[in-house]
């Protein structure tokens, strides 16, 4: 059973940082990537950072230059570095792992509020 816990959310100011981490245990067989998804409140799922277990990263627009992601996908880890933050960065954020089957794992989710 793979399990993923994220940690490190919280109410942050507008242009703030905040670091999230998250640790997955469980085996996980032909494992492609590490991910962080966000839902804002009334807003579809979004994929925000990709780590793949060759190390490419990739981001969506709306974070580029912003965020970061880093870790160490043999160590199940993953970690998001989130800087200049706007209210609008505002949602639940999600650790995720995948494998080239086409499974994904999720997180139970970390509230992340940007606000003054």
């Amino acid at each position: 059973q793979v399990h993923l816990v994220e940690s490190g959310g919280g109410l942050v100011q507008p242009g703030g940082s905040l670091r999230l981490f998250c640790a997955a245990s469980g085996i996980i067989s032909s494992k492609k990537s590490m991910d962080w998804y966000r839902q804002a409140p009334g807003k579809e799922r979004e994929l925000v950072a990709t780590i793949t277990t060759g190390g490419i990263t990739n981001y969506a627009d709306s974070v580029k230059g912003r965020f970061t992601i880093s870790g160490d996908t043999a160590r199940n880890t993953v970690d998001l570095q989130m800087t200049s933050l706007k209210p609008e960065d505002t949602a639940v954020y999600y650790c995720t792992t995948s494998n080239y089957y086409g499974l994904t794992y999720w997180g139970k989710g970390t509230l992340v509020t940007v606000s003054s």
